[in-house]
C-alpha cells in the first residue's frame, strides 16, 4: 500500500497580472454586488471576482429565496425590489411586510444587468486563494480558475465572501462561533419545489410565522419522517413554485471544504427523502416535485473579522446611534441552535429584547489592513449581533456602504478609515437618491 506523502512542493512561478482596478470587490453575494455597484457608480474602476457560475452567492446559486430586512434599506435594495417588481418577480408574504420571496431566475438576470450597466467588470468561475501585500496594505489578490492562477491587483479590496476568506488568507485577525466552544450555527441546503398549489397548502406557507412551521413539521411526522430543521418552511414564490428549508447541518465548519462537502450530500439526501414522504401522503402533496437544490449550501456563519469597531450584543439592546451609520438594522437576535443535543431550532438568545441599531463605516474597515474594508456577515462583531445583522437586506446595505467608502478611497489615495465621513455620507446620498 502506498503512503501518502506528507507534502508536495509547487515551484515557484511568474503570474501574470490580468487586471488592475482601483476597487477588487471578491464575493459578488447581496454585499458584493451592491459593493461593486456602489463603488463603480462612486467612479471608480471596479473588478467583482465570483467563486459560482452566477452573481447573487445566497440568493442565487443559494436559491435562499427570501430577503429579510430590505424594506426600508434605501438605495440599491429598493432599486433591485423595484426591478423585481416590475419583472412580477416577487411576493410578499403579509401586506406591507418587510421580508418577502423572489423568483431566482430573475435575480440572477438583474444582478447581471446591473453590473454591466455600472461597469463593473465581471469574472466568474474564480476562486481567491492567495493575496500580496506590501506592509499593511494589500496589492494584488491571486485567483485560480480554468484560465490558471492569475493576479488581480487594486487600490483597493472588499472583502464580500461571506466567510471572510480574503481577510483570512491576507493574515487579518478574526473570531469565529460561539465564544468558548467555537460552536457555529448549522447549514441548511435550500430547494424549489414544484406540483404545490398556494390554496390548497396555504396552512403550511410560511416565513417569519412560527404556527406554518409547525403545522409543517407535523405533517412531515405524519408522513413518517422528521427533519432535522424542526421548524421546516416553505415559502411561496409563485401560486406553484415554492422554496423550501428543512434541514439542519450542525457541528460543520464554514472553513473546511471536506466538512461541507459531507453537509452537503447529507442535506440533499434529506430533502429528497423528506419530499419524497410528503409526496406519498398524497392529497395536496401527491404531485409534489424537487425542480432543483442549490449549488451550494447554506451557510450561516462563518468568520467574523477584526474592524476598528465591533457590534457587539449591547448595539442591539440599546439602539445604538452612530454618526458614521452606513446601515439601520431591524432584524433582531436569530440564533438557530448550535448544538443538536440541546434541542429545538432557535436558542434562548432569540428572546432577548433589540431595538433598531445603527452598524457603523468603522465595522467595515478591517482592523488589520490598511486598504481593506468589509461586507456582509463577516463584518466586525460578536456572535449574538451576528446573528442578526447576517441577513441579506441588511447584507446589501453593508456592500453598499463598503462599496461607497472603497470608491473615494481609491480615488484619493488615502485609506478607509481616513476618508472624511461627510465625504461617505455624501457618495451614499447620491446612491440612494438613484434608488427612490
Amino acid at each position: 500500500m502506498t503512503m501518502p506523502l506528507p507534502a508536495v512542493f509547487e515551484p515557484s512561478r511568474e503570474v501574470p497580472v490580468v487586471d488592475a482596478a482601483d476597487v477588487v470587490v471578491c464575493g459578488s453575494g447581496p454585499a458584493g454586488i451592491a459593493a461593486a455597484l456602489a463603488a463603480a457608480r462612486t467612479g471608480a474602476r471596479t473588478t467583482l471576482i465570483e467563486t459560482h457560475g452566477c452573481l447573487g452567492g445566497v440568493w442565487t446559486s443559494g436559491m435562499l429565496s427570501w430577503i429579510i430586512d430590505a424594506a426600508d434599506k434605501p438605495g440599491i435594495m429598493r432599486e433591485i425590489i423595484a426591478e423585481l417588481d416590475r419583472r412580477g418577480a416577487r411576493a410578499t408574504r403579509v401586506p406591507g411586510g418587510r421580508d418577502f420571496t423572489y423568483d431566482v431566475e430573475q435575480m440572477k438576470l438583474l444582478l447581471e444587468r446591473l453590473a454591466l450597466q455600472a461597469g463593473v467588470r465581471v469574472r466568474l468561475h474564480t476562486r481567491v486563494v492567495a493575496t500580496a501585500r506590501e506592509g499593511r496594505r494589500l496589492r494584488a489578490v491571486f485567483t485560480e480558475s480554468k484560465s490558471g492562477r492569475e493576479a488581480w491587483a487594486g487600490k483597493v479590496f472588499v472583502d464580500a465572501t461571506g466567510d471572510g476568506d480574503l481577510s483570512a488568507l491576507a493574515g487579518c485577525g478574526f473570531d469565529l462561533g460561539r465564544p468558548g466552544s467555537g460552536e457555529c450555527q448549522p447549514m441548511s441546503l435550500l430547494a424549489l419545489i414544484t406540483g404545490l398549489e398556494a390554496d390548497a397548502i396555504a396552512e403550511f406557507i410560511g416565513g417569519g410565522l412560527y404556527e406554518p412551521k409547525q403545522r409543517l413539521f407535523a405533517e412531515f411526522k405524519r408522513a413518517g419522517v422528521t427533519p432535522s430543521y424542526t421548524a421546516p418552511i416553505l415559502f411561496r414564490i409563485y401560486d406553484d413554485l415554492f422554496a423550501f428549508i428543512g434541514n439542519h447541518e450542525y457541528g460543520v465548519s464554514a472553513l473546511d471544504a471536506g466538512e461541507i462537502t459531507a453537509a452537503t450530500l447529507r442535506a440533499r439526501a434529506e430533502v429528497h427523502s423528506l419530499v419524497d414522504a410528503l409526496r406519498a401522503l398524497g392529497g395536496p402533496w401527491g404531485r409534489m416535485r424537487i425542480v432543483a437544490t442549490a449549488d451550494q449550501i447554506g451557510v450561516r456563519e462563518g468568520r467574523r473579522i477584526h474592524g476598528l469597531y465591533t457590534v457587539g450584543e449591547a448595539d442591539l439592546v440599546a439602539g445604538a446611534r452612530h454618526e458614521d451609520a452606513v446601515c439601520r438594522a431591524n432584524f433582531g437576535i436569530d440564533v438557530h441552535s448550535t448544538n443538536k443535543s440541546r434541542g429545538g431550532s432557535y436558542e434562548p438568545a432569540n428572546r432577548t429584547r433589540t431595538q433598531p441599531y445603527d452598524i457603523p463605516l468603522r465595522a467595515l474597515i478591517a482592523r488589520d489592513m490598511d486598504n481593506l474594508l468589509l461586507a456582509g456577515r463577516c463584518i466586525s462583531g460578536d456572535f449574538l449581533a451576528h446573528s442578526s445583522y447576517r441577513v441579506t437586506g441588511t447584507a446589501v446595505a453593508l456592500g453598499q456602504g463598503a462599496g461607497a467608502a472603497a470608491a473615494l478611497a481609491a480615488l484619493t489615495d488615502t485609506p478607509p478609515a481616513e476618508v472624511p465621513w461627510p465625504k461617505v455620507r455624501e457618495a451614499l446620498d447620491r446612491i440612494e437618491a438613484r434608488g427612490v
